[in-house]
């Protein structure tokens, strides 16, 4: 992925990491067009940081997901790259079928969100020069959250998902990255101080290296989330599993 001169579109980008690389990425010289649910805050981030822009889109409705990547491609048709950054992650208590509706919100959201996406936006991107369909798994596809089962799920299988697609879209000019984040202090599931999780700036600044540094990868991989993503291979996912479950 080339480092500037995107126009680059990032549903889910009204606070944590969404929010934070869309303000990195218009500093190194992209366009920029966040999506989100709320207008209001939509309305509020692109009155701080002129030049931004804005779309509603609510990637759990699969009208609004057609409607928004309908007005992307038609104001925006420079647009080259696609970043499926909305997700929820909520906690769940297996024990009772109270937990359904949180895992059904929660698919709808991380897994069937970014495949709306996907179907809206391949065509479109697969002409365009330097194009990329960027996904965001997390380091717990690798080793699940126990609270979080069905978040963790989702994270998997985005991450099987991403490696078929980089397979099937080989023949095309669409580079295929997985972002791979750790805990980060964000507020999803309340991490904006917790100690355990990384420094949103601090994150953000080695991803943005990374993709400068390595513009041909297929996973971008801060050095706290490799603890995580090689567990198994390093022999080490029942020890990881076991401090993940608190015990």
């Amino acid at each position: 992925m080339k480092s500037s001169g995107n126009t680059i579109f990032i549903p889910g980008a009204t606070s944590g990491i969404g929010l934070g690389l869309a303000l990195r990425f218009h500093a190194a010289g992209n366009k920029v067009i966040v999506g989100g649910r709320r207008e209001e805050l939509l309305r509020r981030i692109t009155a701080e940081h002129p030049g931004i822009e804005s779309v509603v889109i609510d990637t759990a409705d699969p009208a609004s997901v057609t409607a928004a990547a309908g007005t992307v491609r038609t104001r925006f048709p420079e647009t080259n790259v696609l970043i499926t950054m909305a997700g929820i992650m909520q906690p769940e208590d297996f024990h009772t079928a109270d937990f359904l509706s949180t895992a059904e919100a929660t698919v709808a959201t991380n897994l069937l969100g970014p495949l709306r996406l996907i179907a809206e936006f391949t065509e479109f991107l697969a002409p365009k020069p330097d194009a990329v369909l960027m996904t965001v798994s997390s380091g717990l596809a690798f080793v699940p959250l126990p609270l979080t089962p069905t978040y963790s799920a989702t994270k998997a299988a985005i991450h099987s998902l991403t490696c078929g697609i980089r397979v099937q879209l080989a023949d095309t000019g669409i580079q295929v990255i997985e972002l791979v984040p750790p805990a980060v202090q964000t507020p999803l599931m309340g991490q904006e101080n917790s100690e355990q999780a990384m420094p949103l700036e601090d994150y953000l600044s080695e991803v943005m290296t990374l993709l400068e540094t390595r513009p041909d990868a297929d996973e971008i991989l801060v050095e706290n989330v490799k603890f995580l993503r090689f567990a198994e291979a390093q022999g080490r996912y029942d020890q990881v599993l076991s401090l993940l479950s608190g015990h």
